[in-house]
C-alpha cells in the first residue's frame, strides 16, 4: 500500500494510475467530455479516452468520427476562435498556435 514504508514502484510493478501524466490525461478527457456533452456531440466520440504511451506520456485518443462530426467540430472551433473570451482575449487571427503562428501559417513578429 502507498504510504506504509514500501519502496517506490520499479519498472516491473509500475502502474499508470500512479503517474502525474495519467491524471493530466484523465483531467483533459473529462474537460473535453464535458464540452462535447454541452455541444451535443458526446455520442459522436465513442472512442474518447485517456491513455499513456510506452514512454509514459499522456495522450488523448479521440478515435474515428464521421465526416459530419468532423465538419461540426470544425465549425464549432471556427466559432470559438471568433469569440472573445474575456479581458485580454486574442482575436481569431492570432489564436490557435502557441508558437506564435497565425491561422494562415505566417509567424508572429516579436
Amino acid at each position: 500500500m502507498h504510504g506504509d514504508g514500501e519502496e517506490p514502484n520499479d519498472a516491473a510493478s509500475w502502474s499508470p494510475i500512479d503517474s502525474r501524466e495519467w491524471y493530466a490525461a484523465r483531467d483533459a478527457v473529462a474537460a473535453l467530455r464535458d464540452v462535447l456533452i454541452a455541444a451535443g456531440l458526446h455520442k459522436d466520440f465513442p472512442y474518447l479516452r485517456a491513455d499513456l504511451n510506452a514512454f509514459g506520456q499522456g495522450l488523448i485518443e479521440l478515435g474515428r468520427v464521421s465526416p459530419q462530426t468532423a465538419e461540426r467540430l470544425a465549425e464549432l472551433l471556427r466559432l470559438a476562435m471568433g469569440c472573445p473570451h474575456g479581458a485580454g482575449a486574442h482575436d481569431a487571427e492570432s489564436a490557435g498556435d502557441p508558437r506564435g503562428r497565425h491561422n494562415d501559417g505566417t509567424q508572429s513578429e516579436e
